[in-house]
């Protein structure tokens, strides 16, 4: 029998799961950003001596087997680890059981910019030396992106919708976007969503060399992601995972979870401008800001704070200024703008995701992250960035912007759990 839609459900956030380069775990993590502690270091996982960038925002101390069975961690690239170890993590602080009775109406949508280049590069390499004699049966299901999600499904026996979105450094907030959507409107009563990425290899940092995107501030690694600042030379590269739980307000209350805040509005467009740089106007990213407060029904001027997608590049930082000037006109002065990149660096396809939990996070202990590593004002990048240190505040209404490649743009918005 077909469920009968209902497009005006509210829609919680009743768990949080937390890998990132700041460490292991949500008391982790947040304790770091309030202590404006970065988690940037010189790469060891392969040799730097010819690499114009020698760091990176590595996991410092993640055990698959913490999360996953002996047997099972052979059958996943990094990426795949690192999203299980945060649904597991998520999971334990819902509560929430899938049985026979809901399993059909639960999602995993989980997004990943570039998935299993670590299983890419290091199969190449085997078959380079040997051709087919010792290709593992593994090599595609570990470097999928949507074998994150479904493992992730299989584990907890989710039948729901089951995807990886793949927009690059936006993935991680459309999967939480498009999981919100589906619960508004009836398709899925709860989703275990987020992002998740594992790219720091010779590869992809080469790569992102190339491009001549990374900062080179090898003197001070610490240093070098610093949004917004004047002195910044490009983004960090990072990887690491979140996920969340969200759920159909009333059946989270109706079973007694904790809820975390509310998921409000969301919204997505492209600048359709350049395959790589934004729209310098930042005209995509203010109407994509715009959509989600009129896809909520908010009223901009509670909007108290924007994780900002500020990555410390020289021209998306300027255009996500002017997005926000543009949105907010006299208020946009008022709000607290902050990267937590400074401290993370930027994890690409998990970025969304991780800056979301940490969104839920502000909201939830009343304080907003710094942005650390700021020095030196940018006369074009004139908003509050929270500079170097946390400050407690109390937040009505809070956005999360997430930009990719290929000019996708993507902003997500939360606010406290209110008994209405």
């Amino acid at each position: 029998m077909r469920r009968k839609v209902d497009r005006d459900r509210r829609v919680v956030v009743t768990g949080l799961g937390l890998i990132s380069p700041l460490g292991t775990g949500v008391e982790k993590n947040w304790e770091a950003l309030m202590a404006g502690r970065s988690g940037i270091v010189p790469i060891t996982r392969f040799d730097t001596s010819d690499f114009p960038t020698k760091f990176a925002g590595e996991i410092p101390d993640f055990n698959p087997l913490d999360w996953i069975e002996k047997k099972d961690v052979r059958k996943m690239d990094l990426f795949i680890q690192y999203a299980m170890g945060a649904a597991e993590q998520a999971m334990q602080q819902s509560g929430l059981r899938i049985t026979e009775d809901n399993a059909d109406n639960v999602g995993v949508l989980v997004g990943v910019g570039i998935g299993g280049l670590c299983t890419i590069e290091e199969n190449h390499m085997i078959f380079l030396e040997s051709r087919l004699k010792r290709i593992t049966p593994f090599f595609i299901p570990k470097l999928i992106s949507n074998l994150a999600p479904g493992q992730i499904s299989i584990r907890y026996g989710a039948r729901g919708a089951n995807f990886s979105t793949t927009s690059a450094c936006a993935s991680g907030s459309h999967a939480i976007g498009e999981a919100y959507r589906m619960i508004r409107a009836g398709y899925l009563d709860a989703a275990i969503t987020g992002g998740a990425e594992a790219a720091i290899t010779s590869l992809g940092v080469g790569g992102f060399i190339a491009m001549r995107a990374l900062s080179t501030r090898n003197d001070n690694p610490t240093a070098a992601s610093r949004p917004f600042d004047r002195e910044r030379d490009g983004f960090v590269m990072a990887e690491g995972a979140a996920s969340l739980i969200l759920e159909e307000r009333e059946s989270a209350i109706a079973r007694g979870a904790k809820i975390l805040a509310e998921v409000v509005g969301y919204a997505t467009n492209a600048d359709a401008y350049h395959i790589t740089s934004p729209s310098p106007d930042g005209q995509g990213a203010a109407k994509c800001m715009q959509r989600c407060l009129e896809d909520g029904g908010l009223d901009p001027n509670e909007v108290d704070y924007i994780n900002a997608h500020g990555t410390s590049t020289p021209q998306g930082d300027v255009a996500e200024t002017h997005a926000i000037k543009h949105v907010f006109g006299e208020h946009a002065a008022r709000i607290a703008v902050s990267s937590t990149k400074s401290m993370t660096g930027h994890t690409l396809g998990a970025a969304g995701a991780i800056e979301s939990a940490y969104t839920v996070l502000a909201i939830l202990n009343s304080a907003i992250p710094p942005t650390i590593n700021y020095e030196y004002p940018d006369p074009e990048c004139d908003l509050d960035y929270v500079p170097n240190r946390s400050r407690p505040a109390k937040i009505r209404l809070a956005l999360k912007n997430s930009f990719g490649f290929g000019g996708t743009n993507t902003t997500v918005a939360f606010r406290p759990a209110v008994e209405q």
